[in-house]
């Protein structure tokens, strides 16, 4: 289905004058695209993306490598998804960082097709792809030489159930040349625009901050327009900020079987400078940068939701610990009653308590206790709907302004503690079920 304009939608009823319903099209994203300065990218790092021919079209870019040019290996930290079905370049990859003890030095990606459910022959093609990629690093000496032992990192992203083109894929990467390859702000978006599958920009970021006197620099990349609803886990800093992050989003409330998130620090800018350990005074504030670097990063990917039309914060307060307003926050956020009313604009917050209540705490929900605000994003008057478990009367007009715009926020109190939470969600657009109801097509 191919529109210029609005759809409009027409309810089958006994009665003639039925109601029509306009479907709105999603906002342009192109904004949230920009460019970054060649300064604010790490040092130490050579990529690019290419088209290799994973994807039909020969002008759309499938392959992103990734190398650490840093004299020694980067520590590099991992967080998988626990689907059940973990695609081949989910196990290879934990593999790799097993018996390397976390350390890297590339990292490979290709579109267009997941690599998921592929049996055999799909772990034979992602340590096809990891040992071509560690054929264009500097050979190892021989104390570092395993064939136990892999520096490269598989990701892959796109249809479940089809099995690589891996020869195409092995010939994009082996034709890689050290002038094919940069370090500037062009590299970095080809990279990043390589393992876009639905996304309709590409989502990259850089930071540079200061601790102990030390610059850092970070960058980062992702992807993800559906089936997003991550969950991963693993070392400190990563598992901290994930949980903070990649891990309080959601688009559809579906778990992929190729979640990953890798960070690698190579420590090219700063010389000889030690590692910061977990022990180390400047751990929490490299922790929470860290965090706040991947909740930008994260964000991108619910803005580029397939079909959405909102980009919609949940924020849970007043919990007992932090993992019940997770867990409260993540029932909003992926509810279908919820997200399709956010969709039509339509302040039914009965749906937020109904999800809210059906979430097992570790002390139970006093319903007079519990407020729900909506907050619009321009900083004007929030608006109560819910004050201490009695309904507000509620200015209609006013909520319906609040929920017309782009952002704005859900705010619920649940009057029991002092923790809290947040999650970012978009709502369920008709473009959404079209998106996916042809996916493969």
């Amino acid at each position: 289905m191919n529109r210029v304009g609005p759809s409009v939608w027409r309810r089958f009823s006994s009665v003639s004058s039925s109601p029509t319903f306009v479907a709105k099209p999603a906002p342009s994203k192109a904004r949230h695209h920009v460019q970054i300065p060649d300064t604010s990218f790490p040092h130490g790092y050579s990529l690019t993306g290419v088209h290799c021919g994973v994807k039909k079209n020969p002008s759309v870019l499938d392959l992103t490598v990734i190398l650490s040019t840093s004299s020694k290996p980067a520590s590099a930290a991992a967080c998988f998804t626990r689907n059940a079905f973990k695609a081949a370049p989910v196990l290879v990859s934990q593999d790799v960082l097993e018996k390397s003890a976390g350390r890297a030095r590339a990292i490979v990606t290709n579109s267009g097709c997941a690599n998921a459910v592929t049996g055999k022959q799909g772990l034979e093609d992602a340590w096809a792809m990891v040992k071509a990629t560690d054929a264009l690093l500097p050979k190892k000496v021989k104390s570092e030489a395993s064939e136990d032992i892999h520096d490269t990192f598989v990701m892959s992203t796109g249809v479940i159930g089809q099995n690589l083109p891996i020869s195409k894929i092995l010939s994009g990467i082996s034709s890689l040349v050290p002038s094919s390859l940069g370090s500037d702000f062009a590299a970095w978006e080809r990279a990043a625009k390589a393992f876009m599958t639905t996304d309709t920009f590409p989502k990259l970021r850089a930071r540079t901050f200061s601790l102990g006197g030390q610059t850092f620099r970070m960058a980062g990349m992702d992807k993800g327009a559906g089936m997003i609803h991550p969950d991963m886990a693993l070392q400190s800093a990563l598992t901290y900020a994930v949980d903070r992050s990649f891990n309080s989003i959601s688009v559809d409330g579906e778990m992929s079987t190729n979640d990953t998130i890798i960070v690698l620090a190579n420590g090219a800018a700063a010389g000889q400078t030690k590692e910061i350990e977990e022990h180390d005074p400047l751990f929490p504030a490299f922790r929470e940068e860290l965090t706040s670097f991947a909740a930008e990063l994260a964000q991108l990917v619910v803005r580029d939701g397939e079909g959405a039309t909102k980009f919609v914060t949940v924020s849970v307060e007043g919990a007992p610990t932090f993992t019940d307003a997770h867990r409260v926050a993540s029932k909003i956020s992926t509810s279908a009653l919820v997200k399709t009313a956010l969709y039509g604009e339509d302040a039914n917050w009965g749906r937020i308590l109904a999800a809210t209540g059906s979430v097992s705490l570790s002390t139970s929900i006093d319903p007079y206790r519990v407020n729900v605000t909506f907050v619009p994003a321009d900083g004007s008057t929030p608006l109560p709907v819910l004050v201490r478990g009695e309904p507000e009367l509620v200015d209609e007009v006013r909520a319906k302004e609040i929920l017309s715009e782009e952002d704005f926020e859900i705010k619920v109190d649940l009057g029991l503690g002092s923790e809290s939470a947040q999650y970012w969600t978009c709502d369920f657009s008709y473009e959404y079920v079209r998106i996916n109801g042809d996916y493969r097509s």
